[in-house]
């Protein structure tokens, strides 16, 4: 069973709260108009005994076919039953059994699609297969096979085409997870150390659940219509009233009474059509921006006893004192070729206090060799090494749990992409203030202090203001200095910069350089700074360690390696800057004056 599914985009608004979901949706004509009928045709189907005193199930020969009377206010169907009573009790059959069939195939399609799309591997390949499985199978046949087997009973007819309309969920709920699975905010919640379950619900689900709220609608509508579409062909529940049953009774008496038609008619037309435009226009509240943020009242008081978290210890260090230490490294990816090895026997040191230079062209290395520190390479990825310390702890070999520990924490990341690593569905502060949360265990309050005055020591002038904004709403230069201001908020040891000047001007450049170095400075952290750039290095970089094609062929103290690069390749890198080099010579020979000025004048004129 296939249905029209919702485009998965991997970037999605703000989404409202549900006060500012209920008030967008209260703004919308159309939405108002689908609540109230709807409300209203399940408060009838709800309160069927108080609006009619009839059993829709009693048969009564003398009243066949009745006209409308006050003992029958629709009259009589071909049995002498009711049409007002089993029109009522009818709408209970219909939307209970639409309302199962629905929440099956979310009980089962939502769950695996997250984790199908999130941890992909052998559970998404098993799951795909399975789902496309289903989908092939005709809906009918296998109801008609259920049916026979445990008899007529519309609610198991409903759940069985519940969990044949769930691949259809776990499609759609799979396509978002892979389109935002692999978005820089994404790699950025890993780095500060949150676990899985809690990306997934933080943030993939705002990404899914809006085509999943429209895709909920599209399928109650068709439960109804599958559902009363079996009972007119007879394969229901014969003692339960509905409006199929109503339908094939209907049916049998078209030519002598065809009014009867119309009632079950037009409530299954207003019922599926009202949930069809509900799901449109709550895709719609839910695309809209969200409404404000309440600020807090007032300060909280502060705790009576400040609470010991965790923290890194920054005591200046002599020149041996290693905090990373990483040997051997090997990075490679299986091809159709074979194994292809993208890092090679990389190794290096990084000291407390010290800023150390990553540099090399782009596709040398520098980059999955930041990323295997992490453990945030790709799944596919083999990654071996001979040792790889961190604070006299082996982090080779470690599970993401494990590492989680250790990024954000001791570890943090700076992006080269500011606007892609900050999830558009959240204010800038509930970004920054979670991990502080979870890795020192502030309160909220001290949270939200500690990341204001964050926000104001890397240099941003209203801290509020961007405290409250979302990501849209700064500039490429704040929003670095954002993630700058994440990335030190836990006071971490060790810094890696992948890049973090890449995206900005001249000047933004210089700011970020001296904020990165001074927060290195007072808080004695060593910091990774991979660039391609020596004006960077020669600029913040204590020592240098140049890659080319996953190697390392040179490292040694910034002002040696300028004064005296011993390999070729760093030879080249330096002689292609543009610093101190000599003019170009011209590309051609010199026009004659002469030649120039015909030239203009022929511009000038055009063709004749």
């Amino acid at each position: 069973m296939t249905l029209p599914q919702p485009e998965a985009t991997a970037h999605t608004a703000a989404v409202p709260g549900r006060a500012g979901l209920l008030r967008r949706l209260l703004r919308s004509p159309v939405a108002v108009t689908c609540l109230v009928l709807l409300v209203l045709i399940s408060l009838a189907g709800l309160f069927a005994p108080l609006l009619t005193g009839q059993d829709p199930a009693h048969t009564s020969l003398t009243d066949s076919l009745a006209p409308m009377s006050g003992k029958h206010p629709l009259g009589g169907d071909g049995v002498g039953r009711d049409v007002l009573a089993r029109l009522l009790y009818g709408t209970r059959t219909s939307l209970l059994g639409a309302l199962l069939a629905v929440a099956v195939a979310l009980v089962i399609g939502v769950p695996a699609g997250l984790v199908a799309g999130y941890y992909r591997k052998w559970f998404d390949a098993v799951s795909s297969w399975l789902a496309n499985l289903l989908m092939a199978v005709p809906a009918i046949i296998v109801l008609l096979v259920v049916m026979s087997a445990v008899g007529q009973n519309t609610y198991i007819a409903m759940a069985v085409f519940g969990v044949l309309m769930s691949p259809g969920v776990f499609r759609l709920i799979r396509a978002s997870v892979i389109s935002v699975r692999e978005e820089l905010y994404v790699d950025a919640a890993r780095v500060s150390g949150l676990a899985d379950p809690r990306i997934i619900r933080r943030h993939i689900l705002p990404v899914v659940q809006a085509p999943t709220v429209i895709q909920a609608a599209q399928m109650l509508g068709l439960g109804i219509v599958i559902q009363s579409g079996l009972e007119f062909l007879g394969l229901g529940s014969a003692d339960q009233a509905s409006w199929g049953s109503m339908l094939n009774d209907a049916f049998a008496n078209i030519y002598t009474r065809p009014v009867l038609m119309v009632w079950p008619g037009v409530a299954l037309a207003v019922t599926v059509a009202a949930f069809g435009l509900l799901g449109n226009a709550l895709r719609d509240a839910l695309d809209g921006s969200a409404v404000k943020a309440r600020r807090p009242r007032g300060a909280a008081r502060k705790r009576a006893a400040e609470k010991k978290a965790p923290s890194a210890t920054h005591e200046t260090s002599g020149a041996d004192d290693a905090l990373l230490v990483l040997e051997g490294l090997k990075v490679s990816y299986p091809t159709a070729e074979g194994e292809k090895t993208v890092v090679g026997g990389v190794s290096l040191t990084v000291r407390r206090g010290e800023v150390l230079g990553l540099v090399g062209e782009s596709g040398s290395g520098k980059s999955q060799t930041a990323f295997a520190v992490l453990g945030l390479l790709p799944r596919e990825a083999r990654v071996s090494s001979g040792r790889l310390v961190f604070d006299g702890k082996e982090l080779a070999g470690l599970g993401r749990a494990e590492m989680n520990r250790y990024r954000g924490r001791r570890i943090a990341y700076v992006p080269q992409e500011p606007m892609s690593n900050l999830d558009p569905s959240f204010r800038i502060g509930s970004q920054l203030v979670e991990p502080v949360r979870r890795h020192l265990g502030l309160s909220a309050a001290e949270a939200r202090a500690k990341t204001l005055g964050l926000l104001e020591r890397v240099g941003i002038a209203d801290p509020e203001r961007v405290f409250d904004s979302y990501p849209h709403q700064i500039s490429g230069g704040m929003a670095q200095r954002v993630l700058i201001a994440g990335a030190v908020s836990c006071e971490p040891d060790l810094l890696i910069a992948d890049e973090p000047t890449t995206a900005l001007d001249v000047t933004v450049q210089a700011e970020v350089l001296d904020l990165i170095r001074s927060l290195q400075r007072e808080r004695n952290m060593g910091v990774i700074l991979v660039t391609h750039d020596f004006g960077v290095v020669a600029d913040i970089c204590d020592r240098v360690t140049v890659m080319q094609t996953g190697a390392v062929v040179e490292s040694a103290p910034v002002r040696q390696l300028f004064a005296e690069p011993r390999h070729p390749y760093t030879r080249m890198l330096l002689s292609s800057t543009l610093e101190d080099a000599e003019p170009r010579s011209a590309l051609g020979p010199a026009v004659p004056a002469s030649v120039a000025t015909s030239m203009n004048t022929a511009r000038q004129e055009g063709p004749a």
